[in-house]
């Protein structure tokens, strides 16, 4: 097995001893990403929909660091600080999945880092 470290600097730094994917037996796995801007690293301002659109950008750019893409994600988990937040998350989650959609689950947890509304990680093929 040979594993690779991915990094990218259009996705936010680690905020912990963590890597922000993981490239591994032709998959890449991601870490968890918050609605982050990539060079404050401070969360967006806009609510649930700014944060997750944020959010998958920064997933985007962690897969293709990783020689991977949003076309090529089986799997995500969402986390929600609010499952009432749902729906507006889901309207802009499909928006970077609109085609052959992955699995996925979403689960509401007591609270996230710094505050943030949303985090979503992926699996995906390379």
């Amino acid at each position: 097995m040979v594993k690779k470290v991915i990094t990218t600097e259009k996705a936010p730094k680690a905020i912990g001893p963590y890597s922000a994917g993981i490239q591994v037996n032709g998959f890449v796995y991601t870490s968890g990403q918050l609605g982050l801007d990539p060079q404050s690293g401070t969360l967006v301002e806009g609510g649930i929909e700014a944060e997750t659109r944020r959010a998958l950008e920064n997933l985007k750019a962690v897969l293709e660091a990783g020689g991977s893409g949003l076309s090529q994600v089986v799997k995500t988990t969402v986390f929600l600080r609010d499952m009432g937040d749902f729906g507006k998350m889901n309207a802009i989650y499909e928006t970077f999945f609109s085609n052959q959609p992955p699995a996925r689950s979403a689960v509401q947890v007591a609270a996230l880092p710094k505050g943030a509304a949303v985090e979503i990680e992926a699996v995906a093929e390379i």
